[in-house]
């Protein structure tokens, strides 16, 4: 017994400086992580400082110093020029109700198309969510034209309802792929369940798969509120009224044929990213856990 003891503390005397070797290497190579990530965060976050700084400088400051230079003079009066002369109000006011509106629509179909096509059985049920995949694949430029020519049709040219069936149409298809994972590996017993207590279709949409559903649709939802605001195309296409155009065409207030306010696109820059910014921090827990809940079986 005593020699057993012996070998076994003479092994765990040589195991040690190794171990410390090991521990040593690990901090180092989670250091050097760690510096290339900060780097890497560091290249992501300066456009957004610099064009902090950009918004704040004067036409003279943004030709005749140098890009990386600090304003001399910070002219947060561009802020106000913008929000008022350039009627960025009215285009914020328009752009945020637009949005809301489209990715609601577009979350409440995608998830009715899912449910009806993956919990309820029908002849078509394939040929229909064939269609809805493969209009992922119809360019938004093509469309153009057919959809001026609907629309103008239908007199929507200059109506915001062109703007929020157009977001809603081309969201879909992408927002029904994310919800297909997911619902792919939701655990049909609960569901099952709740129909042995009688439950109606609807009551088991809207009480059980619907809210246990959040976190994919939270997903969903900041990636098409990211598209519809940052959308020109459609808005510039189908609105001509000041009366509803959105911040991304509204920036054109600024741009003249004989001067371009700089100072003051930089500011409506920095005003339609702080809704993303705050939607993105407020919702980046639900957004993560979405993105990991279609990959893990349930």
């Amino acid at each position: 017994m005593s020699e057993v003891s012996t070998q076994s503390s003479a092994a765990t005397t040589l195991s040690a400086p190794h171990k410390t070797k090991k521990s040593y290497l690990n901090k180092i190579g989670f250091g050097f992580l760690y510096l290339i990530l900060g780097l890497f965060a560091v290249i992501q976050i300066y456009p957004l400082i610099w064009l902090l700084f950009f918004s704040l400088k004067t036409n003279q400051e943004v030709f005749g110093m140098s890009p990386f230079s600090l304003p001399q003079d910070p002219q947060w009066g561009n802020y106000t020029k913008a929000w008022t002369s350039g009627n960025i109000g009215v285009y914020f006011f328009n752009s945020v109700w637009i949005t809301v509106l489209s990715v609601a629509l577009t979350i409440i179909l995608a998830s009715f198309v899912t449910f009806a096509v993956t919990r309820m059985s029908w002849k078509l049920s394939g040929l229909v969510l064939g269609l809805f995949l493969v209009a992922y694949m119809i360019p938004l430029h093509s469309t153009i034209i057919p959809l001026f020519n609907m629309y103008n049709s239908a007199n929507l040219i200059d109506s915001p309802v062109s703007i929020v069936l157009s977001y809603t149409a081309f969201n879909l298809p992408l927002t029904i792929m994310i919800l297909l994972g997911f619902y792919r590996t939701f655990p049909r017993e609960i569901e099952e369940a709740a129909v042995m207590d009688g439950c109606s279709v609807h009551r088991i949409f809207f009480r059980i798969t619907l809210p246990m559903t959040v976190p994919v649709l939270s997903t969903t939802a900041i990636i098409n509120m990211i598209y519809n605001w940052n959308e020109f195309v459609f808005v510039n296409t189908f609105i001509s009224s000041d009366n509803w155009k959105t911040l991304t065409v509204g920036i054109n207030n600024f741009v003249g044929q004989y001067l371009t306010d700089w100072g003051a696109i930089g500011a409506t820059l920095v005003i339609s990213i702080v809704p993303i910014l705050l939607a993105f921090l407020f919702l980046s827990d639900k957004i993560v856990e979405g993105m990991a809940a279609g990959s893990v079986k349930g």
